[in-house]
């Protein structure tokens, strides 16, 4: 196991370390951003195999602007993703309630709870994108009960796993890794709602068992900008009349250019929800 740290500032550290957990492409098990002192901060990453300084640098460079200076070193063989998580308090976003093995008796009666074990390498609900849509899911499932849902890039599967939760119905949750399909699939067992919950390997939108199961009243997708500019006309292919797409993994600059990207694509702007430097976007389409 090795560990990355980049000594920064509070909102810049909490950044990357949001970025590093919400992109399954950057490799990274687990991440924090940690508090020093009073005026220092650092963003802690951990791999299984050793990283490239000069590439870590570079990644934290082009997604988000900053000049990160990270140190490596190895770790002793402890099992630090689990170490690091464990502790982790609950997640409350609207009724929900995210949560460990450890903490399950605590989760209130009228409340939503949504267990991932400690080791979950991503989708926490401690990141501000995966809160934010989790509260979007809870004001609107509030007023709409829906029937075709989706969860694009379902991570560990906490957003299908309340959407299911709360809708008692069937959601398809798709994801380009087939690890975190895996993982997906063990949550919702976990969770007691594998019945409702399907999982499936890929990329996009052109799926055939994606593709097949439009058109959606819903979709969820928390990813990053850059993907979710490239997929808006898919979506709004799939996307029933009327239907609500939440979306997530937006850094507060990229909000005016997706904005602007899905209302090209037919969409049109509901609400938005902020957190850490954030943003997570409700639309709706036609």
């Amino acid at each position: 196991m090795f560990r990355a740290v980049a000594y920064l500032s509070e909102p810049e550290a909490r950044m990357l370390s949001a970025i590093f957990m919400e992109d399954e492409t950057s490799g990274a098990l687990a991440s924090a951003a940690l508090e020093e002192s009073e005026t220092r901060w650092f963003c802690e990453v951990l791999f299984d195999e050793a990283p490239d300084a000069a590439t870590l640098d570079a990644y934290a460079r082009d997604m988000t602007g900053l000049e990160a200076s990270f140190e490596v070193m190895a770790l002793p063989d402890i099992d630090w993703v689990a170490k690091s998580l464990e502790g982790l308090t609950a997640v409350t976003a609207g009724r929900f309630v995210v949560h460990g093995a450890h903490e399950r008796a605590a989760v209130p009666a009228n409340a939503v709870g949504i267990e991932i074990e400690a080791g979950q390498a991503f989708g926490t609900g401690h990141h501000a994108t995966t809160w934010g849509c989790l509260s979007a899911i809870d004001r609107l499932t509030r007023k709409r009960a829906y029937k075709h849902p989706l969860d694009l890039g379902c991570g560990s599967g906490v957003l299908a796993i309340g959407l299911a939760r709360v809708l008692r119905g069937k959601v398809l949750a798709s994801d380009i890794d087939p690890l975190a399909v895996r993982v997906a699939r063990g949550n919702a067992r976990l969770n007691g709602v594998s019945a409702f919950v399907t999982t499936v390997v890929a990329g996009g939108m052109q799926h055939r068992a994606i593709a097949g199961a439009a058109p959606f009243d819903l979709i969820v997708a928390n990813i990053l900008a850059r993907p979710l500019r490239a997929l808006a006309f898919d979506i709004a292919r799939a996307m029933s009349p009327g239907g609500d797409l939440i979306l997530s993994g937006l850094q507060l600059g990229d909000v005016r250019r997706i904005h602007a990207t899905y209302r090209a694509a037919g969409f049109s702007r509901i609400a938005e929800i902020r957190r850490d430097g954030w943003a997570t976007l409700i639309l709706r389409f036609g």
